[in-house]
Parts: C-alpha cells; sequence; structure tokens
C-alpha cells in the first residue's frame, strides 16, 4: 500500500514501534508504512524479554529486519529492555506506535497506554489499524502455519519465509497419493 510522503512539514518527529517481532509480518510492515505517512522516522525496538523464549534470538531478528528495510533511511531498528517510556525518551522518541488488529487488543493496548502516560505524559500512544488482510495475523500464527506445511509467503517479508526454511527444514506434509481409478478387482475362483 502506498503511503505519503510526510517532506515539507517542519519539526523531524520519531515514534517507536515496539514488540517481539518474532518473527516480523507484512501486518508490522503494513503499521510501519503507516507509521511513516504520519512521522518522519520510525524505530522498530525489540523488546529484549529474557523470560521468553523466541524462534529467533535477538541478532537474527535485528538482521532480518534490516534486511526488509535496506534502503529505507527512515527506518531504524533497535533493541531494548526495561520500560518502554524510558527507551522512548533515551532516542528522543515523542510517540510509541501500536498496532490494533481487532477489539480484542483494545483493552491490554488501552492498559498499557494509561500507564506509559501516567509513567511520561511526554510520550504519546498512537494507535493504527492495519489493513483488513491483515487484521487476523500474528507472528505466532505464522510460525504455526509454517510448522503445518502452510505457506507463509503472503504473510511475512521474504527474508522471513527463507530463515524460518533455515529453522524449521522444508514443513510441507508429505502429498497425498494421486486419485485415480480404483485397481480392478480380481476374479474369484
Amino acid at each position: 500500500m502506498p503511503h505519503r510522503s510526510r517532506e515539507g512539514r517542519g519539526t523531524r518527529s520519531l515514534a517507536v514501534f515496539p514488540g517481539s517481532f518474532d518473527p516480523i509480518t507484512n501486518g508490522h510492515l503494513d503499521i510501519i508504512g503507516r507509521g511513516l505517512s504520519v512521522f518522519d522516522q520510525v524505530t522498530i525496538a525489540i523488546l529484549v524479554n529474557p523470560e521468553k523464549h523466541p524462534l529467533f534470538t535477538v541478532e537474527e531478528r535485528v538482521a532480518i529486519i534490516r534486511e526488509t528495510f535496506r534502503g529505507e533511511g527512515r527506518v531504524q531498528v533497535d533493541t531494548f529492555s526495561g520500560l518502554l517510556v524510558d527507551y522512548a525518551e533515551r532516542v528522543g522518541a515523542s510517540v510509541i506506535v501500536r498496532g490494533l488488529r481487532a477489539i480484542s487488543d483494545f483493552e491490554f493496548e488501552f492498559q498499557m497506554a494509561l500507564m506509559n502516560r501516567k509513567l511520561n505524559p511526554r510520550i504519546e500512544t498512537v494507535f493504527m489499524m492495519p489493513a483488513e488482510s491483515y487484521s487476523y495475523l500474528s507472528s505466532r500464527l505464522v510460525k504455526e502455519v509454517f510448522q503445518l506445511g502452510g505457506r507463509v509467503r503472503d504473510l511475512v517479508p521474504p527474508v522471513v519465509e527463507r530463515r524460518l526454511r533455515e529453522k524449521y527444514g522444508d514443513c510441507a506434509p508429505p502429498k497425498p497419493p494421486p486419485r485415480g481409478r480404483r485397481a480392478p478387482r480380481g476374479r474369484r475362483a
């Protein structure tokens, strides 16, 4: 989807788009593109959480995202731990971008936005909705579909599909036997 440029709009603005991105999906890319139509720069901030056991290491996720956005100078990738608002202030961002896929995301995201505002009222949270075609998409579903042999080509950037194949191998299930006529039965004596 084409997004408008921000050329000629005064002060440069930086937004942070946080998440685990394990892996990054086309839904994430859609939100980043929408963010770039509003903000001059978007920093994809990968949360380092030692409690979780992601498929891709933090270093792998950074490399995947950098490859995905190679040549796009307005998108940066970084990692952080601790409070998101502290990270946002440290890098000079005034906005946190969050994607809302469905109404079920809203309650949690709203609660987090209010807590972030309480912690640092100078940082705003902006909610963006992805294109309808990505409203069901999550990193967890991508991994499950791939592991069960489903196609993910339309769900993730090419580098992610390639890295999934490297991690899991080709998970395609065996093909069913060809449909055809039944062999004729032998005669009984």
